[in-house]
């Protein structure tokens, strides 16, 4: 989907979180620089990306209201209240660098019992 890092700028996640279905989650991702927002996509397997969330307030189309996102300086977050198996999938966090260069990097959720 996108490169990892270029030059100095550098985005990084857990390369996997695992969550009790029912149960709320973080995800978590941070950058070497604090400009610009993050952008939160998630890909099931055999599917195409689909925007999750955006910066503070932008919830992507169709996506529950249990998912949430915060940006404080070079952390974002990915929240996912009352987890459910059908949200397991790689969460992409990326970062638009300017117009026509993004960076990323990816998290595989899985809602599993534990």
């Amino acid at each position: 989907m996108f490169t990892g890092s270029v030059a100095q700028y550098v985005v990084t996640q857990a390369p996997s979180v695992s969550v009790p279905p029912g149960q709320s989650v973080t995800l978590t991702c941070t950058k070497t620089s604090s400009s610009n927002s993050f952008h939160w996509y998630q890909q099931k397997p055999g599917g195409a990306p689909r925007f999750v969330w955006f910066g503070s307030s932008t919830r992507g189309p169709g996506i529950p209201d249990r998912f949430s996102g915060s940006t404080s300086g070079t952390t974002g977050t990915l929240r996912i209240s009352n987890a459910q198996r059908e949200d397991d999938a790689v969460y992409y966090c990326c970062v638009l660098h300017n117009t026509v260069t993004a960076y990323h990097s990816d998290t595989a959720l899985r809602a599993t019992e534990t």
